[in-house]
C-alpha cells in the first residue's frame, strides 16, 4: 500500500536545519511499524497540486501552524479534497492539523481553545477501542503541540481519545475510513522538547515548566503508531 502524505506545513525556521521535515517524519512513523508502505508526499505549500483521492491508495495529513479559520488558498481545495476522499473511501489520517481540517471539512467546529497552549505529553483516556484500536489501555500519553481543538466533532465521528484539556483528541469516522488524532505520534522527544522551547514568551512560564516536565513520562507514541498502521491496513481491506 502507497501512504500519500499531504504535507501542510513546515519545520518553524529556527528548527529545520536540525530536524526532518512533516513528510519524513511521517514516513518514519510508519516505518517504525514494520509495514512494507511505500510513500509519496504532495508538498501543498510549496505549490503542488492535490491529486484526485480516489486515485490513492491511502493518504496522511500533516500538522501546519495554520488554523481552519484563517485565509489560505490551499484551504479550499484541501477541504474539497478530504470530502472527496471520505466519499471515495480512501483510507485517510490526520494528525493536529490534519485533525482539524478534516473535522472541518466534515462538518465539526474547529477554533482556538480558550485553554490556551497544549504543549508537552499529555495523557489521554481511550474513550472507545475499533478493532484497531483492541488491547489498548486506559489512557495514551503522546506529545501535542497546539492552541486550536475540534470543539465540535462531525456527526459521523466517534471519539477515541479524550481529556480534560482536549475533549475530542481522537476521532474514528463511521465509514470506517478516516481517523485523526489531536497528538503527534510522529514527534520524538527531541523535536517536542524544541517546539516547548520555541514556545517560551507566547505560553506561560507555568505552561512551559509543566511541559518540559511531562517528558519524564512514558511515551506511548508506539502504540499509537500501532494502532494506525492496523487502521490503514484494515481500511485498505474495506475499500
Amino acid at each position: 500500500m502507497k501512504i500519500t502524505t499531504i504535507e501542510v506545513g513546515k519545520v518553524p525556521d529556527p528548527l529545520k536545519d536540525r530536524f526532518d521535515p512533516y513528510a519524513s517524519m511521517f514516513r518514519n512513523m510508519f516505518a517504525s511499524t514494520g509495514q512494507a508502505f511505500e510513500y509519496d508526499a504532495v508538498h501543498v505549500l510549496d505549490g503542488e497540486a492535490l491529486p484526485d483521492p480516489a486515485d490513492l491508495e491511502a493518504i496522511a495529513i500533516t500538522g501546519s501552524s495554520a488554523g481552519v479559520y484563517e485565509d489560505h488558498e490551499w484551504l479550499g481545495p484541501l477541504r474539497d479534497f478530504i470530502r472527496r476522499a471520505y466519499a471515495a473511501r480512501t483510507p485517510m489520517l490526520g494528525i493536529c492539523f490534519g485533525h482539524q481540517v478534516m473535522a472541518d471539512a466534515l462538518g465539526g467546529d474547529v477554533r482556538k481553545s480558550e485553554k490556551g497552549w497544549g504543549l508537552g505529553r499529555h495523557q489521554y483516556r481511550v474513550a472507545a477501542r475499533p478493532e484497531f484500536m483492541a488491547g489498548a489501555p486506559d489512557t495514551l500519553s503522546v506529545v501535542c503541540s497546539h492552541q486550536d481543538q475540534v470543539i465540535v466533532p462531525p456527526a459521523e465521528a466517534q471519539i477515541v481519545l479524550a481529556s480534560e484539556f482536549t475533549p475530542n483528541a481522537g476521532l474514528f469516522y463511521r465509514s470506517g475510513q478516516a481517523l485523526s488524532f489531536q497528538p503527534h505520534p510522529e514527534f520524538d522527544d527531541r523535536y517536542g522538547t524544541a517546539l516547548v522551547d520555541l514556545r517560551r514568551g507566547k505560553a506561560s512560564d507555568a505552561v512551559i515548566a509543566k511541559a518540559m516536565d511531562s517528558f519524564a513520562s512514558t511515551s506511548d507514541s508506539a502504540k499509537v503508531r500501532e494502532y494506525i498502521a492496523r487502521f490503514m491496513l484494515d481500511a485498505a481491506g474495506r475499500r
